[in-house]
C-alpha cells in the first residue's frame, strides 16, 4: 500500500494558501470533492425528505447516503447513524435521555484524560438526578489511562462510563475494550469518544465493544457536525425529548429539526474521499480500511520525525509517552517560553501550531498546564516532511 501525500496534498484548495497545517485535531482542512458536494447540495433542489417530488426525493437520498457511509466509516449500521449540530450536543441530549432512568445512589464514571463534551454532559445529567460522579485519573507522566483505573471505580450502582478513544490533547489511546469488557461485566454502558480517534485509526464500534460512539466529520476531512453511532436495539429503548409531530422511530426520532443535507452530502464525499486515500478495489468498507492502515503508517512516520526533532531543542518539555501507540498528536512547552508567544511565533512564520487547553481543560488541570495548556502540533493526511521541517526550523529560531 502506497500513500501519495504529494497527490493527497493537490486535493485541497486551503494548502495553496501556504500554511504548514498542524491545527487538525481542532478540525481539518477539506479536500475539493467534499467542497463541491456541499455546493451541488446547495445549489440543487431540495426540500424536506419525501418520496413525491424530486426534491424530496434528493433530500431523502442524501440522508441515506451519508448514514450508509458513516456506517462504513465506523463498521456499523446506518439505521444506528444519529447526526447533530456536533459531537457535543448529541452528548448532551444523550446524557439526559438516559438520565431519565438514572436514580440517586447510581454512578457514572468519567476520565480526567477527556475532552470536556465526554466529561460535563454526564456530571450535569448526574448532577440533576443526584447521581454520583467518579473520576478515573492518569498517570500525569505517561499520560496512560490504565484500564484498572476504570475498573476499579465501578460497582452495582454503575450505570455508565464514559472514556476518550483518544486523547486530543496528549494522543494517548486507552484500551477501549478492555474498559468494555469490565464495564459491561459490571452491568454498565460504555459511551466512547471518538472525535479524535476516526480521523487517525480504522474505526469498528463492535471491536471497541462502545455501547455509544461519538464522532465529528470536521475532524475527518468534512464539514461541520457530529455524529453517534450505536446499535438500533439499544437506541430503541432510549427516549429523548421531541416535538408532537416528529417521528418516534430510530435514528430519526433523536434529529430535531430539518437535517443539514449539505453538511451529509459533504459528510459522504469525506468518507469517500478517505476511501480513496490509496487506490485498489472492493467494498467502501475494505477500501476505508486500507486506505486508513496506510495513512496511520504515514502519519506515524511524520510524528517520529517530528518527535525526534523536537527531542533535540533546548528547554523543550514534551508531555505523554512518545514512543507509545498513540494518535500522531504532540502537547509540548518550552522552558521560559510562554506557549501563547510560541503560538504567535510560529504563526507569523506560516506554521500554525496552536496553544491551549482545547476544551481538555480537566486534562491540561491534571497535567500542571492549568488552563492556558502548552502548544498542540498534529498531523493530519495531508502533512508532509517540509512541514515538519518548517514547524522544527521555527522552534530552532525561537530558541537560538
Amino acid at each position: 500500500m502506497t500513500y501519495d501525500v504529494a497527490a493527497v496534498r493537490e486535493r485541497f484548495p486551503a494548502l495553496k494558501e501556504g500554511a504548514a497545517h498542524f491545527d487538525g485535531p481542532g478540525g481539518t482542512q477539506v479536500p475539493d470533492a467534499v467542497a463541491d458536494a456541499v455546493a451541488g447540495a446547495l445549489t440543487a433542489a431540495v426540500a424536506n425528505r419525501g418520496s413525491v417530488t424530486a426534491a424530496e426525493v434528493r433530500a431523502d437520498q442524501i440522508v441515506l447516503d451519508a448514514r450508509s457511509a458513516m456506517a462504513d466509516l465506523l463498521a456499523g449500521v446506518p439505521a444506528g447513524i444519529v447526526f447533530g449540530r456536533s459531537m457535543t450536543q448529541l452528548t448532551y441530549d444523550l446524557a439526559r435521555a438516559l438520565a431519565k432512568d438514572w436514580n440517586p445512589g447510581d454512578e457514572v464514571v468519567v476520565s480526567r484524560l477527556d475532552h470536556d463534551a465526554d466529561i460535563r454532559p454526564w456530571v450535569h445529567a448526574a448532577e440533576a438526578r443526584g447521581v454520583t460522579v467518579r473520576w478515573a485519573e492518569f498517570d500525569r507522566e505517561s499520560g496512560e489511562l490504565d484500564v484498572e483505573a476504570v475498573a476499579g471505580l465501578l460497582g452495582p450502582r454503575t450505570r455508565l462510563v464514559a472514556v476518550t478513544g483518544a486523547s486530543n490533547l496528549l494522543g494517548t489511546r486507552p484500551d477501549v475494550p478492555a474498559i468494555a469488557e469490565r464495564t459491561h461485566a459490571a452491568g454498565a454502558l460504555l459511551f466512547v469518544d471518538g472525535v479524535h480517534l476516526t480521523p487517525h485509526s480504522v474505526v469498528d464500534i463492535g471491536a471497541l465493544g462502545a455501547d455509544f460512539y461519538a464522532c465529528s466529520p470536521y475532524k475527518f476531512l468534512g464539514p461541520h457536525l457530529g455524529v453517534l453511532a450505536a446499535d438500533p436495539g439499544l437506541l430503541e429503548g432510549v427516549h429523548s425529548d421531541k416535538l408532537l409531530p416528529q417521528t418516534g422511530a430510530v435514528p430519526e426520532r433523536f434529529e430535531l429539526g430539518t437535517l443539514p443535507y449539505e453538511l451529509l452530502a459533504g459528510t459522504t464525499a469525506a468518507v469517500d474521499f478517505l476511501a480513496g486515500l490509496v487506490p485498489g478495489e472492493g467494498t467502501r468498507r475494505e477500501r476505508l480500511v486500507r486506505s486508513l492502515t496506510a495513512l496511520e503508517d504515514h502519519e506515524q512516520v511524520m510524528l517520529e520525525r517530528l518527535e525526534k526533532g523536537l527531542a533535540r531543542i533546548p528547554g523543550m518539555r514534551m508531555y505523554g509517552a512518545p514512543g507509545r501507540r498513540r494518535t500522531p498528536t504532540t502537547l509540548f512547552s518550552v522552558d521560559g517560553v510562554d506557549s501563547a508567544e510560541i503560538y504567535s511565533f510560529l504563526a507569523a512564520r506560516g506554521v500554525n501550531a496552536p496553544a491551549g487547553s482545547f476544551y481538555a481543560l480537566e486534562c491540561s488541570r491534571w497535567l500542571g498546564l492549568g488552563d492556558a495548556g502548552a502548544v498542540r502540533a498534529g498531523i493530519a493526511p495531508y502533512t508532509d516532511e517540509s512541514d515538519v521541517d518548517r514547524l522544527l526550523s521555527g522552534l530552532d529560531a525561537l530558541t537560538a
